[in-house]
């Protein structure tokens, strides 16, 4: 087993990406419990670890465990009619993570089988997600998610993320790279193999001035990859000044994509952008800039457009339907909106239907476009 410090403990970085990882695996599986037609649920850690460290810290296949284990006592064991199966599937290449992560299990009682199985892998990562997509679509009425935390980045491959979203299962995605290391490899000296990624993303070294730029590149980089019928945002992790790592969240389904927005900003109240380490204080946030989002709003307006475009372009952003609300009441109350409903019946003010019902059922109930 290797020796490097973040294999055997958990670092302060690594603690807040967990807690992403955990928050979100809650709100999914409280969601799709609920949802009264799924019949099994997947979750997938293709690079799991030991699952405990040597600092006492959890990773994510306990977080995991943690979570179903909440959900199936507060939930299912409760219901009269059947709710879904939750089953975990965890995978890591080293024989002895594997073992310490089964041992620990075992002895704290994570998992008893009326949740569903629990499977114990012992792959290589390129073996085992060229098998999931077909395993995936052979499944019925079913939800996967799917971590991918690799030590490097050098197996990644951007139609990974595409096969195993390309399922009838609604599958997503958790991304973990260290953007630090990519960033500053794509500057110089870069390995063919990071070239690669790079240019499959199409990526621009040479326009590359820091590690944001990075980071919005790949975002954007990703959604031109997998298309417009998927969705894909970034939460970063800053420790130091020159050390970033970056979550890249992809979902099939705009609801669950919503749920992550929401995790994010619930951890970053000011920016939902991320979390950064200060040897002083746990979590200390970037300085708020100017509103991003009523800038991108007052350009987007400028043709009508529906209170669904509007909810979805707002997610697609990085922000919540109620940030969007909040400048649409500040531009009506300036009398700065042309209103029009689809009815045609009365306009109750303040009342956008920016929200997942409104998008789903009533997509162009009312139609804005700034003056």
């Amino acid at each position: 087993m290797s020796n490097k410090k973040s294999q055997i403990n958990l670092l302060n970085h690594s603690e807040a990406k967990v807690k992403l990882f955990g928050d979100y695996i809650q709100k999914y599986l409280n969601i799709i419990c609920n949802d009264g037609y799924t019949k099994a649920i997947h979750i997938v850690d293709l690079f799991c670890g030991p699952g405990v460290y040597e600092n006492g810290g959890e990773g994510s296949p306990v977080i995991a465990l943690k979570k179903v284990k909440q959900t199936y006592y507060q939930f299912i064991d409760k219901r009269v009619v059947k709710s879904p199966k939750i089953h975990c599937h965890f995978n890591d290449i080293d024989q002895d993570r594997i073992k310490t992560l089964d041992n620990h299990i075992k002895e704290n009682k994570l998992h008893y089988p009326n949740f569903g199985t629990l499977n114990l892998v012992n792959k290589d990562y390129l073996e085992i997600v060229e098998e999931l997509p077909n395993k995936f679509k052979k499944f019925k009425d079913t939800k996967a998610f799917v971590f991918i935390d690799p030590f490097g980045y050098k197996e990644i491959k951007a139609e990974h993320i595409l096969n195993l979203l390309d399922c009838d299962n609604n599958a997503e995605v958790l991304l973990w790279l260290p953007i630090q290391f990519m960033y500053r490899f794509s500057k110089a000296g870069t390995p063919d193999v990071l070239e690669n990624f790079n240019t499959q993303l199409g990526i621009d070294k040479n326009k590359l001035k820091n590690e944001w730029e990075y980071i919005r590149s790949l975002k954007e980089g990703f959604q031109d990859f997998i298309g417009n019928n998927y969705f894909v945002d970034s939460f970063t992790l800053k420790k130091e000044e020159n050390t970033v790592f970056c979550l890249f969240f992809f979902s099939s389904h705009i609801r669950g994509y919503e749920k992550m927005l929401e995790t994010k900003w619930d951890i970053d109240t000011e920016q939902g952008r991320g979390w950064k380490y200060n040897s002083n204080q746990s979590t200390l946030f970037s300085v708020l800039e100017t509103n991003r989002l009523e800038d991108l709003l007052l350009c987007y307006l400028k043709e009508g457009r529906t209170n669904g475009e509007i909810y979805e372009y707002t997610l697609r952003q990085g922000f919540l339907p109620k940030h969007s609300t909040q400048i649409l009441k500040k531009l009506q109350s300036d009398n700065r909106l042309d209103l029009s409903k689809e009815d045609n019946s009365k306009i109750r003010k303040g009342a956008f239907y920016i929200n997942y019902k409104e998008y789903k059922e009533y997509f162009n109930k009312l139609t804005i476009k700034l003056k």
